[in-house]
């Protein structure tokens, strides 16, 4: 080939589209489009596009309707599966990105792709043009030759002549010949029966072409010279089915097919549709090089003075909602000081106040004290409304300001999360590009990253201003965007009305009041483990022979099944034999040394995790730690927590319910520990209607003993333990979606036992399985379930290709309702306990929450009180079919109180 010569590179779009469909993730967009295929051929011709850069270029799909071989042969394609829905609903779109990205785009109706490709690529080698066709179709090798190569982007395998033939075993002008013998199963093309690649190669080897084979029919021995034999009638239809045609008479010859530059405004709005965020932004990064104006036209303003403060003020004044902001030294709310503020209360148009700011050659700033007193009137009025991104940590800031934030009516990280909690991160930068398709400036942008990093007071005003301003203006727009999406959607704006926004200061308050735990008994339990750790390391030594490093897979790989030759469960995606903990889990059923490895990773964990981590999270100032709550993390509803994580304390080991004895009362108080009772079961009760179960919970029976009584159809006085381990196990493996493979992993039982009890419970509460088989079919028609308060969880997956995304989603579904409405319980009983002790002359204070259980830190003579009325506020925060049971203890530290 010419080095000079131009390219002509011709995309066989139909190939691709189900090479990536089939490649590619069951990705969607927030509202459930599947975009998986879209995604995977725009990143391969952005690609291709950029590592080619092709003189000429077309990406040719197949048009729909019949084509001339359909005429010839009527079974033509007779057995290929229908498109699937989630890859027709992206055929448009796609044609729509090849176009926006500039590229020529070709349907030829009668005829396929393969033939438009061929007709092009031979006209091309006329005019002395290489063409390059990419595509994963093997018929295409056929039009293989000096002038034109196949390029697999998939694999990025190329192919020539030489390539062919070594790919293949026969020269390209053999492939014909070759795919006559072998046919096309996904294309109904008939072969010759039992005759695969390598006879069809040895044949055509031997014979030198179809028609040496044919003439020579009567010599081929065996059972595939008799296949031969009868198939001599059908061959040549099967030539002319596999024969690319390379003489249509298109429209277009090789020179109309120059790319032009990408619609970069079209680019954008697919991009924002399909939520590709990393392709939009980097569009709007180009557009936009200092991304300071959402519009292009917003107008920032730094506050240097009393009189520009005195104006904003006034328009704060005026402003029926207004957006706000700090800006601090620090992420954590009991160390962070402020360094300035900003508000807007019109698009476009914000202002930043730096207070803070101290770096050589900052201008003189307005007084810190001075301007919190000016504002705090207005931060503290209830009837000023408010909307903030992520407001919770502002407030708490404030807070230790002597600012008390009120008038918060909206949150623009939780009007997302509240919208559709698995979409998307709910962080600013994130939402931006989502909703506004703008990409903001970034915290890195002004104060650099890694080790060079700066604190924001030492951010030069020109940079913070622009920075903080744009904060304020973009929780603005958001919320016009978000709010009118909720409200169209009533439930979830009762749900953001009514939970989530009140829960915002209850959760502030509990954060900065704390719990108390005591560093030097931690540091005590962490010595004991150590020595634990040492004699676990040594059993487990003995049991090898020989020492080794427990944390090495390679070395454990070594030990437990090249050594010992214990059974492989599980594979490594590497071929290499698994020792991830269910394998070990499964092995320590029967040998002594996985049960010790399983044992020296928990107590690991557990010394590091939270033994040697807590103390470093105590408060200095107040002898507290302090959580970070979240409410805008898990799907379901629930609240997380971090720095330190309270939600994951083990408690189902000694030594993990040990560390909650750290957790201690101030002298004179003790902790209350209120917890719901077998919640999420209730709720199953109340969703399913289940006779069986309304009885067992309204007649206050042990309801894993009902549940054993009925599986097991005895009397629930002979229930043996065992019976009612048994029925706790299908109870909450029902609630998860549990199979019965799992149940019976569970149980240590058969799978076929295991089948037989989920059989019998379905036998004696059919409403239960009713429920399930309701929710799992409204989940398919929706593509979300909700919660009794009208919480949606979408799920994206429910209808995946993909049998185990599928049947994960499916699982997920049942359990959401009941996971999802236990938070939504428990979210009602803290404001309801929160508005209580705001107006009550108890002593006492929310300090914990931990999944369906409130802790309280509470006066010794107030204890009776408090006890009996947060019972009666937690029972009371639903109103279900069944009666909501609440257990509560106290002690001096959390394990005696739990």
């Amino acid at each position: 080939m010419n080095d000079s010569a131009k390219t002509l590179l011709l995309v066989d779009g139909s190939s691709y589209l189900y090479r990536a469909f089939h490649a590619m993730p069951a990705l969607t967009n927030s509202k459930g489009t599947p975009t998986g295929a879209a995604y995977g051929i725009t990143n391969m011709l952005k690609r291709i596009l950029a590592e080619r850069a092709p003189d000429y270029m077309a990406v040719v799909f197949d048009a729909k309707g019949k084509t001339f071989r359909d005429e010839w042969y009527p079974e033509y394609k007779a057995t290929r599966q229908p498109m699937p829905d989630e890859l027709g609903v992206q055929v448009g779109p796609i044609h729509q990105l090849v176009e926006a990205l500039g590229i020529p785009l070709l349907e030829v109706a009668g005829v396929e792709a393969d033939d438009v490709i061929g007709t092009l690529a031979r006209a091309a080698a006329q005019r002395g043009i290489h063409t390059v066709m990419s595509t994963s179709d093997k018929d295409m090798a056929q039009l293989v030759d000096d002038h034109v190569t196949m390029v697999n982007t998939m694999d990025g395998g190329t192919l020539d002549p030489d390539g062919v033939e070594s790919k293949f075993g026969v020269r390209p002008e053999r492939i014909v010949d070759y795919l006559t013998l072998i046919g096309d199963t996904s294309d109904n093309v008939p072969g010759v029966p039992k005759v695969g690649p390598k006879t069809a190669a040895k044949w055509l080897a031997e014979h030198g072409s179809l028609d040496g084979i044919i003439a020579n029919a009567d010599a081929i021995k065996g059972k595939a010279g008799e296949n031969l034999r009868d198939s001599l009638d059908q061959l040549p239809l099967s030539r002319r089915l596999v024969t690319i045609r390379c003489d249509l008479d298109l429209d277009v010859s090789p020179e109309d097919l120059v790319p032009r530059a990408p619609d970069l405004e079209r680019l954008r709005e697919l991009y924002s549709e399909l939520e590709f965020k990393t392709w939009l932004a980097e569009i709007l990064e180009g557009e936009d090089a200092a991304p300071s104006a959402p519009a292009g036209e917003a107008r920032y303003e730094a506050v240097l003075d009393a009189a520009t403060l005195d104006r904003w003020i006034e328009r704060l004044q005026g402003a029926d909602l207004f957006a706000f902001d700090t800006e601090t030294t620090s992420l954590n709310y009991m160390r962070a000081e402020i360094v300035g503020v900003s508000f807007a209360v019109t698009p476009g148009h914000a202002a930043y106040v730096p207070l803070a700011h101290r770096y050589a050659g900052a201008p003189e700033q307005l007084d810190r004290g001075a301007v919190l007193a000016r504002l705090k009137p207005l931060l503290e009025d209830p009837a000023r409304a408010k909307v903030g991104q992520n407001l919770k940590y502002d407030m708490s800031v404030l807070a230790r300001a002597g600012v008390r934030l009120e008038g918060v009516r909206f949150d623009t990280m939780l009007e997302s999360y509240v919208l559709d909690s698995t979409a998307t991160r709910h962080d600013m930068d994130s939402l931006a590009l989502k909703y506004l398709a703008h990409r903001t400036i970034h915290y890195e942008d002004v104060a650099g990253k890694g080790k060079s990093q700066i604190g924001f007071d030492e951010v030069a005003i020109e940079q913070a201003a622009p920075y903080a301003a744009e904060d304020a203006d973009v929780t603005l727009r958001l919320h016009r965007v978000l709010w009118p999406k909720l409200e169209r959607e009533g439930a979830l704006a009762r749900l953001f009305r009514e939970i989530e926004m009140p829960l915002v200061p209850v959760l502030s308050a509990m954060e900065r009041a704390g719990v108390k735990v005591d560093a030097r008994l931690l540091a005590q339990q962490s010595a004991e483990i150590a020595d634990r750790l040492v004699e676990v390391e040594e059993a487990a030594y003995r049991e090898a022979g020989r020492p080794f490093n427990l944390g090495s897979p390679k070395q454990l790989q070594e030990i437990l099944f090249d050594e010992l030759e214990l059974p492989v469960i599980a594979k490594t995606p590497k071929g290499q034999p698994s020792t991830a903990e269910t394998v070990l889990q499964e092995l320590a059923l029967d040998h002594a040394l996985p049960h010790l490895i399983l044992e020296h990773r928990a107590l690991a964990k557990l010394r590091s995790t939270y033994l040697d981590a807590l103390p470093a999270c105590i408060d200095p100032q107040t002898g507290r730690v302090h959580t970070s709550y979240h409410q805008a993390v898990a799907s379901t509803g629930r609240l997380s927590s971090s720095d330190p994580n309270l939600q994951n304390i083990p408690v189902r080991r000694p030594e993990g319910r040990r560390i909650r004895q750290a957790f201690v009362a101030e002298d004179g108080y003790r902790l209350l520990a209120a917890d719901y009772s077998q919640i999420e079961l209730r709720i199953m009760a109340h969703l399913s209607g289940d006779e069986g179960l309304l009885a067992a919970f309204e007649g206050g029976e042990d309801v894993h003993r009902a549940t054993a009584a009925e599986v097991f159809g005895v009397a629930p006085a002979d229930v043996t333990p065992d019976q009612r381990r048994n029925a706790k196990a299908i109870n909450f493996g029902l609630i998860y979606g549990m199979s019965a493979f799992g149940l019976g992993r569970q149980l240590g039982i058969a799978r076929n036992e295991a089948q037989a009890y989920v059989d019998l419970y379905f036998a004696r509460y059919p409403g239960v399985k009713a429920y399930m088989d309701r929710t799992r079919e409204q989940a398919h028609d929706t593509g979300y379930v909700e919660t009794v308060y009208g919480r949606r969880l979408y799920l994206p997956e429910i209808n995946s290709r993909n049998a185990q995304r599928r049947q994960y989603a499916e699982r997920t579904a049942i359990n959401a309702p009941m996971q999802g409405t236990a938070a939504d319980i428990i979210k009602r009983a803290m404001l309801a306990v929160h508005d209580w002790l705001d107006t009550s002359s108890a002593d006492a204070r929310m300090i914990m929450q931990v999944h369906d259980e409130l802790v309280l830190e509470v006066a010794v003579g107030a204890l009776d009180e408090v006890r009996e009325r947060i019972v009666a506020l937690m029972a009371g925060a639903a109103d279900l079919a069944v009666p909501l049971v609440v257990e509560a203890g106290a002690g001096p530290n959390w394990d005696e109180a739990h």
